[in-house]
């Protein structure tokens, strides 16, 4: 492998990650990275488990969700370990062989098409986890090369999704705050409440609704009362 080659791509991948303007296209960005610059690699994916219910993000196949399908089906496979367990790297190397440890998924797998696979624990979010995957349709296509080369696309990978999540919850608070202070301005002028008042008024009709505050001052915003 290259790796002068591979450290200028992967330098300009990393500003091309922190370039995005959205967590889901730095999300694609990473798993399009994984294809052009991990050797062997046909798909991947970032599965995410909420629980035990997967979510399959990015995907640059079908291959990568019907896997994660399966994994989320028999709670077993490598990138569902990967992600549940906080491994930081699970790699199988030919599906044409036995693998004790997922007896059920590993033929199963060789079925959807995978020939070899690796799971890189991506981030960990509160009671999230993650893993970035990367499939091959062929049998031994992943070397050591190839998962050194996906263990520093990963942790490039983490940095940029975590810079893209925080930048978006700003943004959402911002936003937030915006239309609860504007919802507080039009409680105020039509019911001749105070700044605190108009406040009140949403807190508690949020509280006694379960009714999330960003949602009811928007609803003020929108009708101009509750």
């Amino acid at each position: 492998m290259d790796w002068d080659r591979f450290a200028q791509q992967m330098a300009s991948m990393a500003r091309d990650l922190l370039a995005q303007r959205s967590v889901d296209a730095t999300l694609e960005r990473i798993t399009a990275s994984a294809t052009e610059l991990v050797e062997g690699c046909d798909a991947a994916g970032i599965l995410v488990l909420h629980g035990t219910t997967v979510e399959t993000l990015a995907p640059t196949d079908q291959l990568v969700v019907d896997s994660d399908r399966l994994q989320e089906r028999l709670r077993e496979g490598p990138c569902f370990d990967a992600a549940r367990e906080g491994e930081g790297v699970l790699r199988i190397p030919d599906f044409s062989a036995g693998q004790p440890r997922w007896p059920l998924f590993t033929p199963q797998a060789r079925r959807l098409g995978v020939g070899s696979m690796m799971g890189f624990l991506l981030f960990t979010v509160d009671e999230d986890l993650g893993a970035l995957n990367l499939y091959s349709r062929e049998p031994g296509a992943f070397t050591e090369a190839s998962e050194l080369a996906g263990w520093l696309l990963a942790s490039h990978a983490a940095v940029a999704f975590s810079s893209a999540r925080t930048h978006a919850q700003l943004k959402q608070a911002v936003t937030t705050r915006h239309v609860i202070g504007e919802a507080m301005g039009i409680l105020m002028g039509s019911h001749r409440l105070t700044e605190e008042e108009a406040f009140d008024v949403l807190r508690r009709f949020s509280q006694e609704h379960n009714i999330k505050l960003r949602e009811v001052a928007r609803r003020v915003c929108e009708q101009g009362s509750l």
